[in-house]
């Protein structure tokens, strides 16, 4: 089965885009995305620890799709920090965001975590003991890693990584000689593909916020080549996550959308908001009013 979704859902941008300028009582962006989508990534828990009542009420808020599913960031502190010197800090740290995402794993949703790293995390073997770390304090809950680096993907750490048993991300970027390759053999029963958009006048540059790195919308052929590498993928693995992370103005949904339609074979159903702003998914978006779901 291949999963499609958005990263994240609270963007500012989004309104009037993705989510209707008048809303009804009640409404929440979570069940807006889960009427589209198969999954959806959740942002927020890189930034801060979740808290279960949170998770809950994102359990309760997807609950009429029983095929939704999360995937879930990792907080930043075990991608981006450097290890404590104390282990016992790492272990609060993993018990305290396992509590926080327990309603998701008890609901049977949580899809997997995924350990993003930075683009400076390079091959080396105290980094890969790191990742095995991170695989044994979250197990049994299914780990991703993506690993924005091409010195992963070269024997002999690549044949080290794949023993760990961790699904390594597929991942689409702006082109660089550092960046992984677009092709390499899935590790696991798994796949994720994660699309982050080719802006590449602005993705190299220092001091670019979040907005202007990801502004970026697929073209129709980028999707056609994005279509067959997903294809690739899903027929190495048992199953399949895509997740677009383009987010401004929508890009993310809109383009999810489009590969959806492009996977399923046929228009897709999708929010009246997003075909406005992108006239060009009126061909592949079956449009769907806000009254079905209030």
């Amino acid at each position: 089965m291949t999963r499609v979704g958005s990263a994240g859902w609270s963007y500012p941008d989004w309104e009037g885009r993705v989510y209707p300028d008048h809303k009804p009582p009640g409404f929440h962006p979570l069940a807006w995305l889960a009427r589209w989508f198969d999954l959806v990534e959740i942002d927020a828990s890189f930034y801060a620890t979740p808290r279960a009542e949170h998770a809950q009420r994102w359990v309760q808020l997807a609950a009429a799709r029983e095929d939704f599913r999360f995937s879930a960031k990792l907080l930043k502190e075990f991608t981006h920090a450097p290890e404590p010197n104390d282990p016992a800090a790492w272990l609060r740290l993993v018990a305290e965001f396992r509590v926080g995402l327990e309603p998701i794993w008890k609901a049977r949703r949580l899809w997997s975590l995924l350990a993003q790293f930075p683009a400076g995390y390079q091959a080396t073997s105290s980094n890969l003991r790191r990742i095995g770390k991170l695989k044994v304090l979250f197990d049994p809950w299914p780990l991703t890693v993506e690993l924005r680096h091409r010195s992963w993907f070269e024997p002999p750490l690549l044949d080290s990584l794949r023993g760990l048993g961790v699904t390594v991300a597929h991942i689409d970027l702006p082109p660089s000689w550092s960046h992984p390759p677009a092709w390499f053999q899935p590790f696991s029963p798994r796949g994720y593909l994660r699309l982050h958009g080719r802006n590449e006048a602005t993705w190299f540059r220092q001091g670019v916020g979040r907005d202007a790195r990801y502004d970026y919308l697929y073209g129709p052929a980028e999707l056609d080549e994005l279509h067959q590498r997903a294809a690739r993928i899903a027929g190495e693995v048992d199953e399949l996550a895509v997740v677009t992370n383009n987010h401004f103005r929508g890009a993310a949904v809109a383009n999810a959308l489009e590969l959806s339609s492009r996977l399923r074979a046929g228009p897709v159903a999708g929010p009246g908001e997003i075909v406005a702003a992108y006239p060009q998914l009126a061909a592949r978006v079956r449009v769907e009013g806000q009254q079905q779901l209030f």
